[in-house]
């Protein structure tokens, strides 16, 4: 079965902490051991699992991106976000992460996080747990 979360953002670019939303639906789940896929449903936005002990890592990749890839004339595509979907080539629109007793396997420090690079908006993100 396939979850669903929605999430609204708040900035043009914002790194959001899920980790806590999927971890509930992995309880909801009772699935022990398995993976976790979780897949964004846009083109300008993205996920990607980082640092989540401090807030200066979510505002340094953020700062990061928008010097390598600032909006620029020079993009031709009609909406204006070009920026937007580059960023969330480079990062991806996916992550398969394990579970082990119930829980995402992730390291100490280590967070899942929803890119968006095109916010302020609605957005959803589709997230299947699969057991062994």
């Amino acid at each position: 079965m396939i979850h669903y979360l929605t999430l609204k953002s708040r900035e043009k670019t914002e790194l959001i902490d899920i980790t806590a939303q999927v971890q509930d639906l992995i309880a909801a789940s009772s699935i022990g051991s398995g993976c976790c896929e979780i897949f964004v449903l846009h083109t300008t936005a993205a996920v990607t699992v980082n640092e989540g002990a401090d807030p200066a890592v979510k505002r340094d990749i953020s700062n990061c991106l928008d010097r390598l890839v600032p909006d620029a004339h020079y993009f031709t595509h009609a909406e204006g976000n070009s920026a937007a979907h580059v960023k969330a080539s480079m990062i991806g629109c996916s992550e398969r992460l394990l579970l082990d007793r119930g829980k995402l396997l992730l390291g100490t420090w280590q967070a899942l996080y929803f890119c968006e690079f095109d916010g302020p908006r609605e957005r959803r993100v589709a997230v299947k747990i699969c057991g062994e």
